[in-house]
C-alpha cells in the first residue's frame, strides 16, 4: 500500500509488476491491477487461476478485495495490464464488483498501440445491477 498522487504510466508499471505474482498456468494470461482510493492509496492485485476454472479470480477484484479487507471501500481508479505490457479490459464480473463501490471510477489501461487509454467505469457498464 501506498499513499500518494501516482501517474497513470506509474499506476500501470505497479499493475505490470503485480502481474509477475500471477498464478496462470492455463490461460498463460498475467494480468495485474492496482486500485485507488478516493484518499489515494493504492492495492494490488493478480489474477489467480484453478483447474475448476470457475474458482479463478481476476486481478481486478483480488485488488478490490484486498482494499477493503484493509478497511476501504472508497476508491477513485484502477489500472489494469497484463505482465507482457498489453492493455486488458475488466472482464463484466470485475465491472459489476467495481461498480459496487463506485460507478464514477476511472479504469486505466492500455490500447493495442501501448497508449495509455481511460474510461468511466458507468461507461463500460452503463446499467450495473443494484438491488
Amino acid at each position: 500500500m501506498q499513499e500518494t498522487d501516482l501517474s497513470d504510466e506509474k499506476l500501470l508499471e505497479i499493475a505490470k509488476n503485480a502481474a509477475r505474482n500471477s498464478y496462470a498456468p492455463y490461460s498463460n494470461i498475467h494480468v495485474g491491477a492496482v486500485i485507488v482510493t478516493d484518499d489515494g492509496k493504492t492495492f494490488t492485485g493478480t489474477n489467480i487461476e484453478n483447474s475448476s476454472y470457475g474458482l479463478s479470480i481476476c486481478a481486478e477484484r483480488v485488488a478490490v478485495f484486498n482494499a477493503v479487507s484493509n478497511g476501504y471501500r472508497k476508491f477513485k481508479k484502477i489500472a489494469v495490464i497484463t505482465s507482457d505490457g498489453k492493455g486488458i479490459m475488466p472482464c463484466g464480473a470485475c465491472r459489476q464488483v467495481l461498480a459496487e463501490f463506485s460507478e464514477n471510477m476511472e479504469v486505466i489501461t492500455l490500447d493495442k498501440d501501448g497508449n495509455v487509454i481511460r474510461f468511466k467505469l458507468n461507461d463500460l457498464l452503463p446499467h450495473a445491477f443494484r438491488l
